[in-house]
């Protein structure tokens, strides 16, 4: 049964459990493949977000052990949590894949329902993976080709059908540091040269989720994961839990032999990339960010903008504004910092700089 540790975990001391393990509180000596594996994958709809990502999470990282990675197909970028595109590690494309199967399916409905009734999506995923296979596709050129077959149906609806129901993987030049490509796709297995996994529970995942996101309710989850009723797999994982509550009241499930520091514990100043999955990986991300601040941070058009840490909650937001021969990073405080924050910035954000804007002659910090 699940211990009877009721105590209550406040919000600092979620947060520390959080940034603990997300390679937060200190840079970890992990590879790349390492932490993409122990990170559950990585936010990728933009390919250099995880680049920095890593930069901040891991000690002496370089742009090219993550290229390498894509290049010897060790890593990949696919659809998977939360109908989004996540750099994983080929075997966790392997193994995630099938366990999101059906939410992904479900979302397709959700998403092209009208545009697709009537249609028998498992032959159009069928015939995409055919033509996917036989040469990499956009999903507009791949949108083109199927509506030859269906000229009834929308090419983007059609596209959409396969990459929901096949697992498209994007391959490189496309997510290399500083070369550029289209969104070309082929199958997973086609580019990995091996099947995907056959177990579908979400018992693993589940438990893979604790151990990068910290002690968390269902509901968050099924927010980090787009997967609905899980209630059958934490039934059977109960056993192996250790259970708390939140300030509100609310169960927290975690792993029994996981990092839950002191509330108390110093968290250094952090630069975090546009969608880095610890601003949405929890139904309540007051552990994180307030609601305030999420409104800032979350674009209407689907952005979640660049934020940096300080003391282990976002406090503001960045970027870097390049010319030809130099580079400045601007932060942009949501309210003012000490001095002993701002010096932390400016030393963190020259590091910065010199990681994701190493050929600029000038490079300077400046605080909006």
């Amino acid at each position: 049964m699940v211990t009877g540790d009721e105590r209550v975990l406040d919000r600092r001391a979620l947060n520390r459990a959080l940034l603990a393990r997300q390679l937060l509180l200190e840079r970890s000596s992990m590879t790349a493949a390492g932490a993409i594996g122990h990170l559950v994958g990585m936010q990728s709809q933009a390919p250099n977000p995880p680049y920095v990502g890593l930069w901040t999470r891991l000690t002496g990282f370089r742009t090219a052990d993550l290229a390498d990675l894509m290049r010897s197909r060790e890593a990949v970028r696919l659809v998977l949590m939360r109908g989004t595109i996540h750099l994983v590690t080929a075997d966790d494309c392997v193994a995630l894949r099938p366990v999101l199967g059906a939410a992904l399916r479900q979302s397709l409905k959700g998403t092209f329902g009208r545009k697709l009734d009537g249609l028998d999506t498992d032959k159009v995923a069928a015939f995409g993976r055919e033509l996917v296979e036989r040469e990499p596709l956009t999903l507009g050129g791949l949108g083109t080709l199927l509506a030859e077959r269906w000229p009834d149906r929308d090419p983007f609806a059609l596209a959409n059908a396969v990459r929901n129901l096949v697992p498209l993987v994007q391959v490189p030049p496309r997510g290399l540091w500083g070369e550029s490509g289209q969104a070309v796709h082929t199958s997973a297995e086609a580019w990995l040269g091996r099947p995907l996994a056959e177990e579908t529970a979400p018992d693993l995942v589940v438990e893979r989720y604790l151990a990068a996101f910290g002690p968390a309710t269902v509901k968050d989850v099924q927010a980090w994961s787009g997967m609905t009723r899980l209630a059958d797999a934490v039934k059977r994982l109960r056993p192996r839990l250790l259970s708390f509550r939140d300030e509100h009241g609310r169960e927290l499930l975690d792993l029994p032999d996981a990092p839950r520091p002191d509330a108390d514990t110093p968290a250094p100043v952090r630069f975090l990339p546009d969608f880095d999955n610890i601003l949405l990986s929890h139904a309540d991300r007051a552990r994180i960010l307030t609601e305030e601040q999420r409104m800032l941070v979350f674009t209407r058009n689907g952005l979640i903008r660049p934020t940096f840490l300080v003391d282990g909650f976002v406090a503001g937001l960045w970027r870097i504004e390049q010319t030809r021969d130099a580079a400045v990073l601007v932060v942009e405080p949501f309210a003012k910092l000490g001095t002993a924050a701002r010096a932390a910035l400016a030393e963190e954000g020259a590091a910065l700089l010199a990681f994701a804007a190493a050929p600029a002659a000038k490079r300077d910090v400046r605080f909006a």
